[in-house]
């Protein structure tokens, strides 16, 4: 794990300087920005797309940095991407998630929660394009399709005593199919994700669960849709759908709904001033995150990310 981010910082570091000036083809806003787990799409949910701004035969690297905030939590996520010919993309990503309110479960059994406790998470994804152009299709049918692998290691710090209690596992992988429709003439991009996983509140709260909580692979829908206002700025919206593993386990415990997980969704706007930067503003709603101990709210709040690719 160490040693693959390590190399992926090292070949970011080494193309910088001849990429800094190469020319690209690829139109604005095509490849995506980078999703909160680093692989290119939307802020929620994986595209088909490959990240960066190289085209064919081209090597490309993006970087970026992502917050969030909701009303009782916060999500910074930075990461790192290189794109090989439009075909293969690698990506690596940290997330450092603010699970203050978590404090409360000490409140529940002697979980011994610190304050103001962060949990963070380590991604390492490959996405890999098996069929069709998102730009050279677009006066067809036919899709942008890729399939991708995440695989995601959380560190609970002194929430691993809640982890133990759920039998959430601590390192799971995901995996995913992506299509992507980019239909120029109408300014519309249209993508669907089908995701395997078994993580919870996307890996942050490990993976899985012990009986009666879900501890087997499910599969759900990721939903996006996109247009282009002019050449530069775009607006779109995203559902994502999530599994819900852990709230039967909670309901047995006498909890009620203290563990539900509820499906993501947001709406954004997108604008790139330059071929090399894009800015990400998006409303999310996250539905409720653990309510048992933020009074059933949702979460709702602002999204902010910036994107840096050549």
């Amino acid at each position: 794990m160490k040693h693959a981010k390590k190399a992926l910082v090292l070949a970011l570091a080494a193309l910088g300087a001849s990429l800094a000036q190469a020319d690209t083809g690829k139109l604005l806003l095509t490849g995506g920005v980078s999703s909160i787990d680093g692989a290119a799409g939307g802020g929620l949910t994986p595209w088909a797309v490959i990240g960066t701004n190289a085209t064919e035969g081209e090597t490309g690297a993006s970087a970026h940095l992502s917050r969030a905030s909701t009303q009782d939590y916060g999500l910074t996520t930075y990461g790192a991407t290189l794109g090989f010919k439009d075909r293969l993309e690698l990506s690596v990503a940290r997330q450092d998630f603010n699970a203050s309110p978590a404090i409360a479960l000490n409140g529940i059994a002697p979980f011994g929660v610190t304050p103001g406790q962060h949990i963070k998470m380590d991604i390492v994804g490959v996405k890999l394009r098996v069929a069709g152009d998102a730009v050279l299709d677009s006066d067809t049918w036919m899709p942008q399709i890729a399939v991708g692998l995440e695989y995601k290691n959380t560190r609970p710090g002194s929430l691993g005593s809640v982890l133990n209690f759920l039998g959430a596992k601590t390192s799971g992988v995901d995996a995913y199919v992506s299509a992507t429709k980019l239909l120029l003439a109408q300014g519309l991009l249209v993508n669907g994700t089908l995701r395997a996983t078994k993580a919870n509140q996307n890996g942050l709260l490990g993976f899985g669960g012990k009986n009666p909580a879900r501890d087997s692979y499910s599969l759900q829908p990721e939903l996006s849709v996109a247009y282009l206002l002019s050449r530069n700025v775009a607006v779109g919206a995203e559902y994502r759908f999530k599994p819900n593993n852990l709230e039967a386990l909670g309901r047995a415990a006498g909890l009620g709904s203290a563990l539900r997980e509820d499906d993501w969704k947001d709406i954004f706007i997108a604008w790139a001033p330059s071929k090399n930067l894009s800015v990400t503003l998006a409303y999310v709603d996250l539905g409720r995150v653990v309510p048992g101990i933020t009074g059933n709210r949702k979460q709702t709040g602002a999204y902010l990310s910036a994107q840096v690719a050549f």
